[in-house]
C-alpha cells in the first residue's frame, strides 16, 4: 500500500509517498481503508524536529492524525465493527500515520461517520471537531449568552469553534485576516475583526477566549471578565518549548482562568461529534482537496497561512 512518510526532520520537501506493507489488525484493532485525511498545522513542529524531546518515534515516520473510510477487517476481539462500516477516527495520541491507503487503529479510536457527509468531507472534522467540543464544553463550560472570542477563527479548529460557539448560544467575536471576515460571519460570528489592525486593548471583555495563535497570551488574558476562562490551544511557533512551559505555569497559577489540554478524544466523544454534525451544528469547512501525490504542496501551502478551514487529501485520487 501507499503511505506518506519522512526519514529526517525538515521542511515539507522531506515528505514522500512510499510503498509499505499493509498492516494486519491486532486483536482489538480495526483495519480501515482510508478515503480522506485532513492536514493539521499542529503536526509541523513534529516534522521539523521541534518536538523531538517529546516524540521519540524512530524513522521513518508517518503523517496524518484524522481520517474517514470504511472498515475492511477487524481483530478477533472486536465486536462493534463489521467490514463495510463507514467510520471516522483518529490515530492513537501523539501517533501519526493516517495518510496511508490502510490504517490499523484501536477500536476505541473510531466512531460511526455522519450520514449527512461524504467520507471525504468527514475526514476534515475528527481532530478539529473533538477539539472544539472539548474546549467549549469540558474546559470552558460555555453557556448561552456568554461572550466568546476566537483567535485564529479562519483555521481548521477556529472555524469549527465559531460554529459550535454560535450553536451553543454564545455571542461570538472572531479574529481573522481581512479577506476572511465576511466568510467567518457566514459561519456564525456576530462580529469579525481583522487581527492585523485590532489590538487586545481595542476589544471589550469576554467570558471565554479560545486562543489558536499562541502569542500575546498575557494581553488577551487581560480581556477576560472577572469569571472569564481562556482555553489555550496553540503555542508560539518561534519558541514553542518556552511557550509551552510558560502556558503550563500560567495554568498552574490560575487554573480557573487558563485551561490547557492535549486533545485525546474517547470513542464517546467521537460519537458525540457524529450527533452534533448530523443535527447541523457543525459542518466541515474544506479549503482545498488534493491527491496524495501533492502532499508536499499541501503542507507548504498550509504553513504559508491564509487557509480557510482544512486541506484534505483524497486518497482515491492519484
Amino acid at each position: 500500500m501507499r503511505a506518506v512518510q519522512y526519514d529526517r526532520f525538515g521542511p515539507p520537501e522531506v515528505l514522500g509517498v512510499r510503498e509499505v506493507p499493509t498492516p494486519d489488525p491486532g486483536p482489538r484493532e480495526v483495519l480501515v481503508e482510508v478515503h480522506g485525511v485532513a492536514l493539521n498545522a499542529g503536526e509541523s513542529p513534529f516534522r521539523v524536529g521541534r518536538m523531538r524531546r517529546i516524540s521519540r518515534t524512530s524513522f521513518p515516520r508517518g503523517v496524518g492524525s484524522d481520517f474517514a473510510g470504511r472498515v475492511t477487517a477487524v481483530g478477533a476481539e472486536v465486536q462493534e465493527w463489521r467490514a463495510g462500516d463507514a467510520v471516522w477516527g483518529l490515530m492513537p495520541h501523539f501517533t501519526f500515520g493516517a495518510m496511508a491507503d490502510y490504517v490499523a487503529v484501536p477500536e476505541q479510536r473510531l466512531a460511526r461517520a455522519p450520514e449527512n457527509l461524504s467520507l471525504l468531507e468527514a475526514a476534515a472534522l475528527p481532530v478539529s471537531g473533538t477539539t472544539a467540543v472539548t474546549a467549549l464544553t469540558d474546559k470552558a463550560h460555555l453557556v448561552a449568552g456568554e461572550r466568546l472570542l476566537v483567535r485564529g477563527a479562519a483555521g481548521g479548529v477556529g472555524s469549527t469553534v465559531v460554529q459550535l460557539g454560535k450553536a451553543l448560544g454564545a455571542e461570538v467575536t472572531a479574529l481573522a485576516g481581512a479577506s476572511n471576515l465576511d466568510w467567518v460571519r457566514e459561519l456564525g460570528a456576530d462580529t469579525a475583526l481583522d487581527y492585523r489592525t485590532t489590538r487586545p486593548e481595542d476589544l471589550g471583555r469576554f467570558d471565554v477566549i479560545v486562543d489558536l495563535v499562541g502569542t500575546e497570551i498575557g494581553a488577551y488574558q487581560s480581556r477576560l471578565d472577572r469569571r472569564g476562562r481562556m482555553v489555550a490551544l496553540s503555542f508560539d511557533p518561534d519558541r514553542i518549548v518556552g511557550s509551552m512551559l510558560g502556558m503550563v505555569l500560567r495554568a498552574a497559577v490560575r487554573p480557573r482562568r487558563i485551561k490547557l489540554f492535549s486533545n485525546n478524544p474517547s470513542s464517546g466523544r467521537l460519537a458525540e461529534l457524529t450527533s452534533i454534525v448530523e443535527r447541523g451544528d457543525i459542518r466541515p469547512v474544506i479549503d482545498t482537496v488534493l491527491p496524495m501525490a501533492d502532499v508536499v504542496k499541501a503542507h507548504r501551502d498550509l504553513e504559508a497561512g491564509g487557509v480557510r478551514g482544512k486541506y484534505v487529501i483524497d486518497m482515491g485520487r492519484s
